[in-house]
C-alpha cells in the first residue's frame, strides 16, 4: 500500500458528472422545495435499516453481504442517478452556505469496493469542495505523530465534504491483526476514536462511516478477476493471497470496531455489497439523507437585487 494520498482537484464546474443523464423530471425532484429527501420506490429506509445502532452488538455472519431490500438491478441506474442528483444539489448548498462539513468515512476488506464507490457515487460532487485522501502504509512522518494525526489534519474545512478511503480505523483492524502494537495500546483506541469524532461533530462536522460488507467467496472471483483480467493485474499484489488467510482476524476486528464506534453522532453502516450497483444506490441513498438532514440552505442574497436589470 502506498502513504497517503490527497487529492484536490482545480476550482471550476465538476467535470466529474458529464456524460450523465440530466432527466427534467429527476433533475426537478432532487432539487425542488425546502427538502431533497427521498425513499426508494418500494418504501424502504436504507439509512435505519443499515445503521449500526449504538450499543448493539454487530455480528456480520447474520448479516447477508447480497441482500438488497427488494431492489432489482434494472431500476439501480436510475435510483443512482437520482440519489446523484441528490447529492449535486445538496453539496451545492453546503458549499454556499459554509453551513458545516461532512467527513465520509469508506471502510472495506480488500476487494470491498471502496474505490468503485468513490468513483460511482461521489462523481456528484463538484471536486472544487471535495477531497479525497487515501490512508495506506503510513509515513515516517505520520508515525512520529500520534495515530489521530494524518486523520486530523486531512478532515474537512466548512463548506467542504472530506472521502476517506481507509481512516484512523486501520488503527483498530490491521494493526490489531498483525500486532503492530500491544494489545492494550489498540484496546485503548475505540474511547479515543470515539472521543475524535465527537470534537469534530461538536465543531460542525457531519460523520458517515461506511462499511462495504462481502463475503469470502465474492472476495476469491474479485481476487481472480484481477488476476485474469490483463488490465487489472496491477491491483494484485501476491501479499493479498497472505491477507486473505487472516479472514476470520480482520472480522472479528472489523465486528469490535462496529460495535464500540457506532454512535449517535458518528454512527457507522453495513451495506451489503456483494452486489455492486445495490452498494451504489444504498451509498448514495444514506449520504443524501445524512446530508438532508443537516437543513442546508442557502445564504439569503443581497438585500434588493430582485429589481435590477442588467443592461
Amino acid at each position: 500500500m502506498s502513504a497517503a494520498r490527497r487529492s484536490t482537484a482545480a476550482p471550476g464546474r465538476s467535470t466529474a458528472t458529464s456524460g450523465r443523464s440530466t432527466a427534467t423530471k429527476r433533475q426537478s425532484t432532487a432539487t425542488g422545495g425546502s427538502s431533497t429527501r427521498g425513499r426508494s420506490p418500494l418504501g424502504v429506509d436504507l439509512r435505519r435499516r443499515l445503521r449500526v445502532v449504538p450499543g448493539k452488538r454487530v455480528d456480520l455472519a447474520k448479516i447477508d453481504p447480497s441482500e438488497s431490500f427488494g431492489h432489482a438491478k434494472d431500476e439501480a441506474d436510475e435510483l443512482l442517478e437520482a440519489g446523484r442528483l441528490r447529492l449535486e444539489s445538496l453539496q451545492e448548498r453546503l458549499w454556499a452556505s459554509k453551513g458545516g462539513s461532512l467527513l465520509v468515512v469508506l471502510q472495506g476488506i480488500d476487494t470491498a469496493g471502496k474505490d468503485g464507490t468513490i468513483r460511482h457515487v461521489m462523481t456528484a460532487f463538484n471536486p472544487q469542495g471535495c477531497s479525497v485522501t487515501g490512508f495506506g502504509v503510513p509515513t515516517p512522518d505520520e508515525l512520529a505523530h500520534d495515530y489521530l494525526w494524518r486523520t486530523h489534519r486531512s478532515t474537512p474545512a466548512k463548506g467542504t465534504i472530506a472521502i476517506h478511503n481507509r481512516s484512523h480505523y486501520e488503527d483498530v483492524l490491521v494493526v490489531r491483526v498483525h500486532d503492530l502494537v500491544p494489545r492494550k495500546v489498540w484496546r485503548q483506541r475505540y474511547d479515543q476514536i470515539n472521543a475524535f469524532e465527537r470534537h469534530l461533530a461538536d465543531n460542525g462536522t457531519t460523520i458517515v462511516k461506511i462499511f462495504l460488507w462481502i463475503s469470502r467467496d465474492e472476495q476469491a472471483q474479485r481476487l481472480q478477476a484481477r488476476i485474469d483480467t490483463p488490465e487489472k493485474r496491477w491491483k494484485f499484489k501476491r501479499a493479498d493471497l497472505a491477507e486473505r488467510k487472516r479472514w476470520d482476524d480482520y472480522v472479528a476486528a472489523y465486528e469490535e470496531a462496529l460495535t464500540r464506534c457506532s454512535t449517535d453522532v458518528a454512527p457507522w453502516y453495513v451495506i451489503p455489497s456483494n452486489r455492486k450497483w445495490f452498494r451504489n444506490v444504498a451509498v448514495a441513498e444514506i449520504l443524501a439523507d445524512t446530508m438532508d438532514g443537516m437543513k442546508l440552505t442557502y445564504p439569503p442574497a443581497e438585500e434588493g437585487i430582485e429589481s435590477i436589470i442588467v443592461e
